[in-house]
């Protein structure tokens, strides 16, 4: 998927970006508003760019990663309204030589931070291998 519009901050363990939810969106409820549950997702693709962001830096390609889950997702509203602009903020809590990490995540509306969750990420060495459930 692709739901963030833009970056807006990369440095050193963090990176921002920026969405706006749209009311023709697939993900759009009966308003036109995007569910909260998708912030899993917004924080998921921060991450890849942040990742993929420091691999630029190093002059390496990017490496395809897995979402292997969140601790404590929470949401302070139901859904994310139409237009506003939501930041989703990842900073990196850890990530180790087997390609372990996590991310603390946050996101932003209005100055107010609405949803938050620590996300767990792996970039296994052979993705392929990881998908058929052999050795990484």
């Amino acid at each position: 998927m692709l739901l963030v519009d833009r970056v807006v901050d990369f440095a050193g363990a963090s990176a921002a970006t920026e969405c706006a939810p749209r009311s023709g969106a697939w993900y759009a409820d009966a308003r036109g508003n995007m569910p909260a549950w998708i912030g899993i997702e917004l924080m998921a693709e921060t991450i890849a760019i942040h990742v993929g962001l420091q691999k630029r830096g190093e002059g390496l390609p990017p490496k395809h990663g897995a979402l292997l889950g969140t601790r404590s997702y929470r949401s302070a509203v139901v859904s994310f309204r139409v237009g506003e602009m939501l930041r989703i903020c990842a900073t990196m809590r850890f990530r180790d030589a087997s390609g372990l990490g996590a991310y603390d995540c946050n996101i932003v509306c209005g100055g107010e931070e609405i949803a938050t969750a620590t996300v767990k990420v792996y970039e296994p060495g052979d993705f392929q291998s990881f998908l058929k459930g052999g050795s990484t």
